[in-house]
């Protein structure tokens, strides 16, 4: 049995994070679902920067769409929800089968709105009434501003994908803001059941701690960090507070591993999927990383639902010279200017195409 059917069967959904017009064109994505245990997908400004750059496959698309009047913003959202439609329709069954726990899709509101609370409604909004799709969340980043714009986003009943989350106080914040919106819900009589998942990132924590630290060391700062998150989850889960919205109808908001593709050479290229090996979670993971995990990737037991050794280790981890106090905040800045600067140059990058394709198409007229 493949490991990525191993995971599957211990209750953790396997999702790819990655999206291509091509991976759809192609039947990869197909085969995935089929073959590897995929039962959904994430995306982001960075990956669709890296589909639309590195192919011709969107090229007719920007062009009719500049035709119709379309550029910038609007043409990029109109670009990715063709994709994220059709890959919802291929994860619809799963969504069916699971009444909505799994077979999602994710788009991110722009990176602009980060600290911008209105703006994050507004989009989220927008997104979830353009895109038509039951199963597609739409990302909303866990910082200051964005938690308040994800409880009005849940309470408005829109699925909502938390991002950029990078330690369990993070995660709790994520969590809150979840509880508030499904209150809310019931208290003006709506639905409860509303589907969000808090995305940790994991890798993020090792590529800046790894410095810091020796050799023997690295690589166990963004585990730790998941294991004590998990623990939080968990006690959450059991807590009566939400045991009283579980009666009422809602459903958990499930803990997602993000980034959780190796970045050190050295490491197993499989380490992070691994050891997050937990029942009730999400585990999304590049390409490479799930071609790994399928080929070769090993199961070494469940992580322990008080979170292990965590605490020991963040406490030696910290003794060693890393801030874990400040750095989730620095991570979370970090990622967001990230987001920011892959939104900026591949709205440039549809501009350049699209003025091309323009130049190209009038050339070819006057011939």
């Amino acid at each position: 049995m493949k490991a990525t059917q191993q995971l599957h069967n211990l209750g953790q959904s396997l999702w790819l994070d990655n999206i291509t017009r091509a991976l759809l064109d192609d039947g990869t994505l197909a085969r995935y679902i089929a073959e590897d245990s995929i039962t959904g997908l994430t995306s982001n400004p960075s990956i669709f920067d890296a589909a639309i750059g590195g192919s011709d496959a969107y090229d007719a698309a920007i062009h009719a769409k500049t035709l119709a009047g379309h550029d910038g913003e609007h043409l990029f959202i109109e670009l990715a929800l063709e994709d994220l439609r059709r890959a919802a329709d291929l994860f619809r069954p799963v969504f069916d089968a699971t009444e909505g726990i799994d077979g999602w899709v994710s788009m991110e509101v722009s990176p602009l709105l980060a600290a911008d609370t209105d703006g994050s409604i507004a989009a989220a909004i927008q997104i979830h009434q353009q895109a038509g799709r039951d199963n597609l969340f739409v990302k909303i980043p866990g910082t200051p501003q964005g938690i308040p714009a994800i409880e009005e986003a849940i309470f408005l009943g829109i699925p909502i994908n938390i991002t950029l989350l990078f330690s369990r106080e993070h995660y709790l914040a994520a969590a809150e803001a979840y509880l508030r919106g499904i209150e809310r819900r019931l208290a003006a009589g709506l639905n409860p059941r509303v589907a969000s998942v808090a995305s940790l990132f994991i890798s993020r924590w090792d590529v800046a701690g790894n410095a810091q630290l020796p050799d023997a060391w690295h690589n166990r700062l963004g585990i730790a960090v998941g294991q004590q998150t998990y623990r939080a989850y968990r006690s959450l889960l059991a807590s009566p507070r939400w045991q009283k919205l579980a009666a009422a109808g809602a459903q958990p908001q499930r803990l997602l591993w993000a980034s959780t593709g190796s970045k050190d050479p050295a490491a197993a290229d499989t380490l992070y999927i691994s050891a997050l090996a937990a029942p009730d979670t999400v585990d999304t993971m590049p390409e490479k990383t799930l071609q790994a995990f399928a080929d070769h990737g090993q199961l070494h037991g469940v992580m322990a639902t008080d979170g292990g050794n965590a605490d020991d280790v963040l406490a030696q981890l910290a003794e060693a010279g890393v801030d874990i106090q400040a750095l989730p905040a620095q991570l979370q800045r970090e990622g967001a200017q990230s987001f920011v600067k892959s939104w900026q140059q591949l709205l440039q990058r549809i501009a350049e195409k699209s003025t091309a394709l323009n130049a190209k198409a009038q050339g070819s007229i006057a011939r």
